[in-house]
């Protein structure tokens, strides 16, 4: 039984970290639909599929668990970000594509304004492609129903998808142009490689120094991103480990101790940088090893 749980759980926190954004959330619903399954076989009853069980169990408590944290979110002090995915930048480039539109933050990010209902029925067709019968006797609908909210859901987000890069390499070189001269403190390479209407999203959480709401412009993205460099620099120095965040060029920012202080990724398209996510928020970034102190900054 545990080599089968073992084989389950990937799918499973796949399915619910795109339903909820938050990696400690999903791995709590992963491990608390595994235990329903590990009872239910226990208790003699017959499970033909195991795998479509977990699915189904998974994306109902997800379904309920988005429902509270929309009240919750509501009061969330800043801009919410989803929970980085950190990876190699060396990963294999096949899986990267495969991952690569459906994990980012700003697909994440836009499937926060579907319902719960809307965003389940549309990740279980769309991303893994589950049959729409399926589909309705996950979600408690009639088949009629589930079509319906798989197209509106398809309609929200077409209209709002980010633009990505194809080339994974092209996408790579701008990614280490850019954290030279975010490193280098160069603003005028910085600025080259910004889209004139680039976004900053930043999140804090209130716990941290982060932007209180999203920026927009070249010129203004720029100096904040500096701004934030030289204040990590005033702190002890810092450094950029090249990553891949949620299937997107990023990179880790370290203290001179190789603590964490932030992840950033980058949104890349038409030969430059879109938009630029940085996830600061300590209660975000546990999962990813060592934290730099900078409640007390």
């Amino acid at each position: 039984m545990a080599q089968l749980f073992e084989e389950l759980r990937p799918g499973a926190f796949a399915v619910a970290y795109r339903m909820l954004g938050s990696v400690s959330e999903a791995e709590d619903v992963v491990q608390e639909a595994l235990l329903r399954l590990h009872r239910t076989l226990q208790a003699g009853e017959r499970i033909e599929s195991p795998r479509a069980y977990l699915s189904t169990v998974v994306t109902r408590l997800c379904i309920d668990q988005l429902r509270s944290a929309r009240a919750r979110r509501e009061h969330y002090v800043g801009e919410w970000l989803p929970e980085p995915l950190v990876a190699s930048a060396d990963e294999d480039p096949a899986r990267h594509a495969e991952v690569a539109d459906s994990l980012s933050l700003a697909f994440l990010v836009l499937l926060e304004s579907l319902s719960p209902e809307q965003r389940a029925a549309f990740l279980l067709r769309e991303v893994f492609d589950y049959p729409y019968d399926e589909i309705a006797r996950i979600v408690g609908k009639r088949e009629d129903n589930a079509r319906q909210l798989v197209a509106r859901a398809r309609k929200h987000v077409e209209e709002r998808r980010p633009r990505f890069e194809v080339s994974r390499e092209r996408r790579a070189q701008l990614a280490r142009r850019f954290f030279a001269a975010a490193g280098e403190g160069d603003l005028e390479a910085l600025e080259e490689l910004l889209a004139h209407d680039v976004v900053l999203h930043g999140d804090g959480g209130g716990r941290v120094p982060a932007i209180a709401r999203a920026l927009h412009g070249r010129a203004r993205v720029a100096r904040a991103l500096l701004a934030w460099a030289r204040f990590a620099a005033r702190t002890g120095g810092f450094s950029f480990r090249r990553v891949e965040v949620n299937g997107q060029p990023g990179a880790m920012v370290l203290d001179s101790e190789d603590r964490l202080l932030g992840v950033l990724a980058l949104d890349i398209a038409d030969g430059q940088v879109q938009a630029v996510t940085s996830v600061v928020n300590p209660d975000k970034l546990r999962h990813l090893g060592p934290l730099a102190d900078l409640e007390r900054s």
